[in-house]
């Protein structure tokens, strides 16, 4: 690559530096931006508590890679002060985004080991996990059924040919899926 001063040459092709190019850096975080940032967010999406501090805590970090100079300190204290705004107002709600979650992941035929790592990466205490399976007629063999008729393996596989063909793979993807082994094994086994 040849540098002309704002030009660059790169097999043949020139690529101008502008005013635009140089305006990427992100914005300052103020107080109000975060709350801005925030309450945009909350708009389009429910979140945890810990996912509203991951998100906003990334726009701060963004920033500081720009301008190594900026203390992030209280920038940082700025978004727990728009959580704990956003708890006041009930923007935020961990029970209430893990009730939506789970539904959304049943429905999906996802395992409960499955369910709950996600839930904790988004920041969901464990015991908030437990209090909502226990209120609900949970399933393993149920979930894992819904999840094969969804991939269409194990007995709704269109012949048994197949059926004991892929018998490893369809159990290898049950397992990974985070469904027992014995759970899906009896997934595989013909309808009796």
């Amino acid at each position: 690559m040849y540098s002309f001063g704002e030009v660059n040459i790169f097999k043949g092709k020139f690529q101008v530096f502008t005013e635009k190019a140089k305006k990427s850096a992100p914005k300052v975080p103020t107080k109000s931006r975060l709350r801005n940032i925030a309450l945009y967010y909350l708009e389009r999406f429910e979140s945890s508590e810990e996912n509203l501090r991951i998100i906003l805590r990334r726009r701060i970090d963004k920033y500081v890679f720009f301008n190594k100079e900026y203390n992030p300190m209280q920038a940082y204290q700025w978004v727990e002060d728009v959580i704990a705004e956003c708890l006041s107002q009930n923007f935020i709600n961990d029970k209430r985004f893990a009730d939506f979650k789970i539904n959304n992941y049943l429905q999906a035929g996802k395992s409960r080991r499955y369910i709950e790592q996600k839930l904790k990466q988004k920041g969901i205490d464990e015991k908030i996990i437990e209090q909502y399976f226990a209120q609900i007629n949970y399933s393993e063999f149920d979930s894992a059924l819904s999840f094969a008729r969804k991939k269409k393996i194990g007995r709704f596989r269109e012949n048994d040919e197949d059926r004991l063909e892929n018998r490893q793979k369809d159990l290898a993807a049950l397992v990974r899926a985070g469904f027992d082994y014995d759970v899906a094994k009896e997934i595989l086994e013909p309808e009796s």
